[in-house]
């Protein structure tokens, strides 16, 4: 094997790697997209938190009257 095949067979492998990465980084954050999607989808984080208030609070209420 020449000098000339060995540094081609090198710079293909770095192109190989770098196409990885690049590749590796757009599927997260193509996943990262499609999670904030989906949990704005499902309404995550827009309900409040209920434990700190007092008893009857957040309980059902009878609008029918």
């Amino acid at each position: 094997m020449d000098l000339v095949s060995m540094v081609s067979d090198v710079m293909v492998a770095k192109a190989g790697a770098l196409q990885t990465q690049v590749a590796t980084t757009l599927l997260k954050q193509n996943l990262d997209a499609q999670k904030s999607t989906v949990l704005t989808l499902l309404g995550a984080g827009q309900q409040p938190s209920l434990a700190n208030v007092g008893a009857g609070i957040g309980n059902n209420l009878n609008i029918s009257a």
